[in-house]
């Protein structure tokens, strides 16, 4: 999120970066467009991760991050990482709340195409959370939680970009979010999943991954991740004047070099550590974790950094997984580690290899440990990494721990185990097991009643029994 503007005349008084031409402002909003379609590829990994039971409810999950981050966004978010009023300071931004620029101001467009934009970057680090929460999160909680979670984000959003920003005013550098976005939404996703505990009986039977509810979900949720993200390096140079459109291009092809590092990792990680079997979830997580950590400064490295960024972050990810596991922290999707831990090591990498990118601002003129830049900006953004990081657990405890007081985070143990879907939104899947777990919970659980009648999902009860009529005549 990094660029230059002229200077602002609007009511709004939203930073320089964030004054486009046309062509600027073409550029971001279809950006923003795309950026947006990776809500379908998380809803789809995730659901693809989770049983099946469950499947629905963390689509809704996804739903909810959306509308409800999405309005604290507009209602507070963007002011509180953007914001210029006179109470702001370097640890947050105030005023501009309820973004609405008038016909009458002069830059409508560009304030609307600049709160468009970090509204898909809010809305795509809230939801990164709800995969280490699946199976187990009270929706009602989880939707109060989503209404407030984007505090958590927005907060150290300014801090690396907005103009009042401390990490920003000592030089800190991530061009696409692997610290605002993925650190904090990967460091949330920790906390959570360590407040609600693992899910019923996870380690009973060891620390091994559970079987995915549907691997091509799973895989299909993947792809359009990987297609979103190269709006999300690309569509951050913010426009496509001067030489911004130089950096946008060079953005999108050093994305994919770090997303091949890692999915040759993935692939030989796997074969090595599975006697030649290949697993979905290690190559889907080395190539996302390779994502993560090439975001930070996705145009400022030359292509063999970018496959080496890439290939270090893919084995953080793919590491990290299994000693999260031992710590008995129960993350569904690994968000922990590819959110997480890869987005660490990505934001400290370009204190060791960036360029500078002249003739852009990007870096003020620094260059990374290894380009002769000394250790200043290497300094700086490990400073950044542990200040993401830091907040990003601790506001998320804070948070989960007030939900707690007004609603049970956790889901009552019967919904548990007979699945959030017919609990939460009567949708019955069959052949998954549900009715046999009715069954046995009968004699325990007091909602058996009301869900018992419920029809399997695609099913017709009147065309049934009206075939089952005409049997008989």
């Amino acid at each position: 999120n990094n660029g230059s503007g002229a200077t602002n005349t609007s009511n709004y008084n939203v930073p320089g970066i964030f004054n486009l031409d046309v062509g600027d402002t073409n550029w971001v909003i279809t950006s923003s467009f795309i950026i947006f379609t990776m809500q379908t590829g998380f809803g789809m990994l995730e659901s693809g991760c989770v049983s099946i039971k469950n499947e629905v409810n963390i689509m809704m999950k996804n739903v909810a991050d959306v509308v409800l981050g999405g309005l604290t966004y507009w209602m507070f978010g963007f002011a509180l990482s953007f914001g210029s009023g006179p109470c702001t300071t370097p640890f947050m931004g105030c005023g501009n709340f309820f973004v609405d620029p008038t016909v009458n101001d002069p830059l409508m467009g560009p304030i609307n195409a600049a709160f468009l934009f970090q509204l898909s970057f809010a809305t795509t680090a809230t939801t990164i959370v709800s995969g280490a929460m699946a199976e187990r999160c009270n929706f009602k909680a989880y939707c109060l939680f989503s209404f407030l979670n984007t505090v958590v984000y927005c907060v150290p959003a300014g801090w690396a970009w907005g103009e009042h920003g401390f990490l920003n005013r000592l030089g800190y550098v991530d061009i696409a979010g692997s610290g605002p976005v993925h650190l904090i939404g990967g460091s949330s996703a920790l906390a959570s999943a360590m407040m609600l505990g693992p899910r019923l009986g996870r380690y009973d039977m060891g620390n091994e991954p559970l079987p995915l509810g549907s691997p091509v979900n799973a895989v299909m949720g993947l792809f359009v991740l990987w297609w979103g993200w190269l709006a999300f390096n690309s569509g951050s140079t913010y426009g496509i004047s001067g030489a911004k459109w130089h950096y946008a291009a060079r953005a999108a092809v050093q994305t994919m070099m770090g997303s091949f590092g890692g999915g040759c990792i993935g692939l030989g990680y796997s074969m090595f550590l599975r006697e030649g079997r290949l697993d979905i979830m290690d190559l889907i997580n080395s190539i996302l974790g390779s994502l993560v950590s090439i975001t930070a400064g996705c145009f400022l490295y030359q292509s063999w950094e970018a496959l080496l960024i890439g290939t270090v972050g893919a084995i953080v990810a793919c590491v990290s997984m299994p000693l999260i596991d031992k710590m008995g922290i129960d993350d569904p999707v690994g968000a922990s580690a590819v959110h997480g831990a890869a987005a660490i090591w990505g934001v400290i990498a370009v204190g060791l290899f960036a360029d500078n990118p002249e003739p852009l601002d990007t870096t003020s003129g620094r260059s990374g440990l290894f380009k002769g830049g000394g250790w200043y900006m290497l300094g700086v953004q490990t400073l950044g990494a542990f200040c993401l990081c830091t907040w990003g657990i601790l506001s998320t405890c804070l948070i989960l721990w007030l939900v707690g007081k007004i609603v049970p985070i956790r889901m009552d143990p019967y919904d548990e185990l007979i699945g959030a879907d017919l609990t939460e939104h009567h949708i019955r899947h069959g052949q998954v097991g549900v009715s046999r777990a009715i069954s046995a919970l009968r004699p325990f659980y007091h909602a058996t009643a009301d869900i018992e009648d419920i029809k399997n999902v695609g099913s017709n009860p009147g065309k049934h029994r009206k075939m089952d009529t005409d049997a008989v005549r």
